[in-house]
């Protein structure tokens, strides 16, 4: 049976018995960031760059975001449905006053 191994299940853990990653030939030449050294055995199987470090965190940030906007839709669909409320109120006291007006006129 011939497993191949992956990014997320390599055959060893240990970086020392594992390849070097070589860059992907779909992928334009300079285009990760370049402050990472790759002297080295340990530097050249580095295999994520600043920006995949950062991912999570942009993740986080976009959940977060669209968790504020969820809940400031919430806030404002609140303020309408009060607004609504408060409006019928308003008129069931206009109507009342209406009538109590007519009532002392007819009277």
């Amino acid at each position: 049976m011939n497993i191949t191994a992956v990014i997320d299940s390599p055959f060893t853990y240990d970086p020392q018995k594992q390849a070097p990653m070589k860059p992907s030939a779909s992928e334009p030449v300079g285009s990760a960031i370049s402050d990472i050294t790759t002297s080295g055995a340990n530097d050249s199987r580095q295999n994520r760059t600043r920006e995949m470090q950062l991912i999570p965190e942009a993740l986080a940030r976009a959940h977060m975001h669209e968790r504020m906007q969820e809940a400031e839709q919430e806030r404002q669909a609140a303020r309408v449905v009060a607004a609504r409320r408060m409006q019928r109120r308003a008129e069931r006291a206009s109507r009342r006053a209406r009538r109590a007006l007519a009532m002392a006129v007819m009277q």
